[in-house]
C-alpha cells in the first residue's frame, strides 16, 4: 500500500488550473517535442550549405537529437517520478529553448550537432513528465481516454507540421528560425507551468537513487538507438555494428542485474507483470517503426519517383494528418464501450491496408488515385492505434509509477522508429547500388530502380504492421475489464 506524507498531499492537490488547461498546457509541450523530431528534414539541404558540412555529419543533425531523446526516456520519467513531475517539466523547457538558441546560432557542424543533443535531452525530460502528469490529472476511464486520444492525435499532426513547418522557415527567413522559434515557446511555458500544472511525485519519499541502474540503462539505451541508426549506412555484418549490439546486450544484462538487487529499483520490475502493458509497449516498437519507415520512405518515393518538390510532398501529408486527429477522436470514443483489444486490432487493419495500397502505387500515377486512399488509411489506423496503445500502457501502473510507465511507453516509440527505419531500410536498399549502377544513368531506368526500392519498403513496413497485429491479436487480453494494479514490492 503506497503511504503518502501530509506535504506531498498538499502538494498534489494544490489548486492550479483546470484540467482542460492543463491537457491543453502538456499537449503543447508534446507538440513542440514531435515537431522538432522531423522540422529540420526539408531543411537540411540549406543547413548543408549554410554550414559546409557532409553527407554523413549531415545525418547526425536528426540522430543525435534522436538517440538523445531515446535514450534519456526511461531515466526522465524515473527522476520525474522522484523529484517532482512539474520541476522536471520546466527544466524540459528550459534546456530545450537554450539548445534551440545555440542550435540557430551554430557556425559549424559540430557545434549544430552538439546542441541538437541537448534538444533532445530537454524533449526527454519534457515527454515522460507532461504524459504523467496528464494520466496523474484524469482518472482511468472515459475522461484519460479522452484526454489520450487528444494527446495521440498529436503524433502525427505534429510530424506533418513539422515537414511543412521546416520548408517553409527554411525558404523563407532561414533555417535557423526552426530552431529560434522554440525560445519564446520554451521561456514561455517555463514561466506559466507552475500556474498551471500542479506539482506531483511519487506517493512516497524514495530511499536512495538507483544510480548503477540509470547509468547502465541509459548508455544501453543510447548505444542501442545510435547503433540502429547507423546499421543501413555501416552494414549489419561489420565489426561496428556487431560490436556495438554486443555492448548493448552487456549493458542491459547489467541493468537487469542491478534492478534484481537495488531497493528502490529505476524500473520497478512489479510493472511487467501488467500483461496489457506489455503487450502495449512491443506492440508500439514495431507500430512506430511502421510509421516512421513509411514516413521516411514515402518522402522520398514522392520526390524521386513522382517529383514532387520538398514543399509539395510536405503538404501532401496534410490529409493523413487530419485523418490521424479523426481516428484518435474515434478511438477514444470507442474505447469506453469496446474492448481496447478491437480498437486496436482495426487500426491495425486499416494501417496495414493502407501500406498495402502505397506498396501498389504505380511510377507516373496521380496523388487522388494512387497515393491518397493509402495515407487516408494509414492515418485513420494510426490515429485509433496511436490513443489504445496510450491507454493500455497505463492498465494497472498507480500514480507512483506514472513516470516510468510514461518513460517506457515512450521508449518503446523511439526505439520503435530507429528500428523500423533501420530494418526496412536494409531491405529496401539491399543490392540498390549494383542496380542503380547498371543503369548507367539513364533518368528511366534510375526511376525505375528507385521505385522498386520504394515498394520493398512499403511491403516491408506492411509486414512490421503486419506482426503488430498478430502479437495484438494473440496476446491482447480479451476482456475490456480493467487490469489490476501491479502490487508494490
Amino acid at each position: 500500500m503506497t503511504v503518502t506524507d501530509p506535504a506531498t498531499a498538499r502538494r498534489e492537490t494544490r489548486a492550479g488550473a483546470g484540467p482542460g488547461a492543463i491537457l491543453a498546457f502538456v499537449c503543447m509541450g508534446q507538440f513542440m517535442v514531435m515537431t522538432d523530431a522531423s522540422i529540420v528534414n526539408l531543411a537540411l539541404p540549406s543547413i548543408q550549405e549554410g554550414l559546409g558540412m557532409s553527407d554523413v555529419s549531415l545525418g547526425y543533425v536528426v540522430t543525435a537529437y534522436s538517440t538523445v531523446l531515446g535514450g534519456f526516456l526511461l531515466l526522465s520519467g524515473r527522476l520525474a517520478d522522484t523529484f517532482g513531475r512539474r520541476r522536471l517539466l520546466r527544466c524540459g523547457f528550459l534546456l530545450f529553448a537554450l539548445a534551440s538558441l545555440a542550435s540557430g546560432l551554430a557556425q559549424n557542424g559540430p557545434m549544430l550537432i552538439a546542441s541538437r543533443g541537448f534538444q533532445g535531452l530537454g524533449s526527454s525530460l519534457i515527454a515522460p513528465a507532461a504524459l504523467s502528469i496528464l494520466t496523474g490529472t484524469f482518472p482511468e476511464g472515459p475522461e484519460r481516454n479522452r484526454a489520450l486520444g487528444v494527446w495521440g492525435s498529436l503524433a502525427g499532426i505534429a510530424s506533418i507540421v513539422g515537414v511543412v513547418a521546416g520548408g517553409v522557415l527554411a525558404d523563407g527567413p532561414g533555417w535557423e528560425w526552426i530552431f529560434w522559434i522554440n525560445l519564446p515557446i520554451g521561456v514561455g511555458a517555463a514561466a506559466l507551468a507552475p500556474l498551471i500544472v500542479p506539482e506531483s511525485r511519487a506517493g512516497e519519499r524514495r530511499r536512495p537513487f538507483d544510480t548503477v541502474g540509470a547509468v547502465t540503462l541509459t548508455a544501453g539505451l543510447l548505444l542501442l538507438i545510435f547503433t540502429l541508426g547507423e546499421a543501413t549506412r555501416v552494414g549489419w555484418d561489420t565489426l561496428r555494428t556487431i560490436g556495438s549490439l554486443a555492448g548493448v546486450a552487456v549493458l542491459l544484462a547489467a541493468f537487469v542485474a542491478t534492478e534484481l538487487r537495488a531497493r528502490s529499483p529505476l524500473m520497478p520490475p512489479r510493472i511487467f507483470r501488467l500483461r496489457t502493458m506489455r503487450v502495449a509497449n512491443v506492440s508500439a516498437l514495431l507500430v512506430f517503426g511502421t510509421l516512421g519507415a513509411m514516413f521516411y520512405f514515402a518522402s522520398i518515393f514522392m520526390q524521386q519517383v513522382y517529383g514532387y518538390a520538398p514543399m509539395r510532398a510536405g503538404f501532401a501529408y496534410v490529409p493523413l494528418a487530419v485523418c490521424v486527429a479523426v481516428g484518435a477522436g474515434l478511438a477514444s470514443a470507442l474505447i469506453s464501450r469496446v474492448a481496447a483489444r478491437t480498437v486496436l486490432l482495426a487500426g491495425l487493419v486499416a494501417t496495414v491496408a493502407g501500406l498495402l495500397l502505397l506498396w501498389r502505387a504505380p511510377a507516373g500515377g496521380h496523388y487522388a488515385t494512387d497515393l491518397l486512399p493509402g495515407f487516408l488509411a494509414v492515418g485513420l489506423g494510426c490515429g485509433a492505434v496511436f490513443v489504445t496503445l496510450q491507454i493500455a500502457a497505463f492498465a494497472g501502473i498507480g500514480k507512483e509509477d506514472a513516470g516510468v510507465g510514461a518513460g517506457l511507453i515512450n521508449t518503446s516509440q523511439e526505439a520503435g522508429g530507429a528500428l523500423g527505419l533501420a530494418v526496412v531500410g536494409t531491405i529496401a536498399y539491399s543490392g540498390f547500388a549494383s542496380e542503380l549502377a547498371g543503369t548507367g544513368g539513364d533518368p528511366d531506368l534510375v526511376r525505375a530502380v528507385q521505385e522498386s526500392a520504394n515498394h520493398d519498403a512499403f511491403l516491408a513496413t506492411a509486414c512490421l504492421g503486419l506482426a503488430a497485429l498478430v502479437i495484438a491479436a494473440t496476446l491482447m487480453p480479451r476482456a475490456g475489464r480493467r487490469e489490476p494494479a501491479a502490487e508494490r514490492g
